[in-house]
């Protein structure tokens, strides 16, 4: 049996690199790609909403530390919605590294950071007028979720380099919509004191759920590089 330098080629070609070896390396060039503006813009704008509530002198009203904590869970998720924004994103589609990699190291840069946002928004609301912190994040979670989700699709879809835009138009109309819109039984944005405050929050855990499973399987490659590939081998 003869051996062709073909099969020489391949059988001396150097193993690929450990997936964490390629992760690490690639932790400086995605962060310096993020579009970090935007989402600490978002965060930003959200601590001012939480801190507002300090400037209060009367006793802390409920109902407003309630409005302001989930209107600095909407500009979290605003700041999220651009998350993914790259105006390289055709040029970087041809990297070795596949863009799951990609972005799933881009959501773990940030999603900590966040989550450390969101936490310090609830300790500057006054504890006398703090909503059960449990009930509202599940809310703000399953905004920047939706966010999250909203992002992922846009790649994944579309060939739009930069989404946040239309994503972060979107995520404010589905909020107001669904604040003034919803029937009854369906009320998602109900005060602490209303009987539907818990059925409410199985709404917003149901909308979490659902946001990061379509997340989740938004990640792969997005489907119009799939069938050019596809072609090409054709």
């Amino acid at each position: 049996m003869t051996t062709t330098s073909a099969d020489h080629g391949l059988a001396g070609a150097a193993p690929p690199p450990p997936t964490h070896v390629v992760v690490r390396a690639l932790v400086r060039p995605v962060w310096r790609a993020l579009p970090r503006g935007a989402v600490l813009t978002g965060a930003g704008v959200g601590l001012l909403l939480a801190g507002s509530s300090l400037t209060v002198a009367e006793e802390p009203d409920p109902f407003l530390c309630l409005t302001l904590l989930r209107a600095a869970a909407l500009a979290f998720g605003l700041g999220l919605a651009f998350l993914l924004d790259d105006p390289a994103r055709h040029t970087t589609a041809t990297v070795p590294t596949r863009r799951p990699v990609r972005t799933g190291l881009r959501l773990a840069l940030v999603v900590p950071i966040m989550a450390a946002c969101w936490t310090a928004a609830l300790f500057l609301v006054p504890a006398k007028g703090r909503p059960p912190m449990g009930a509202i994040t599940v809310e703000a979670a399953a905004i920047m979720a939706v966010a999250l989700a909203s992002a992922l699709l846009a790649v994944r879809y579309s060939e739009a380099v930069e989404p946040g835009i239309g994503i972060s138009a979107g995520l404010v109309g589905a909020f107001f919509a669904s604040a003034v819109m919803l029937p009854s039984r369906w009320e998602l944005f109900v005060g602490t004191t209303d009987q539907r405050w818990d059925d409410a929050h199985r709404r917003w855990a149901g909308v979490l759920v659902v946001a990061v499973l379509v997340g989740a399987l938004s990640l792969a490659e997005p489907l119009r590089r799939r069938r050019t590939t596809v072609l090409a081998h054709r």
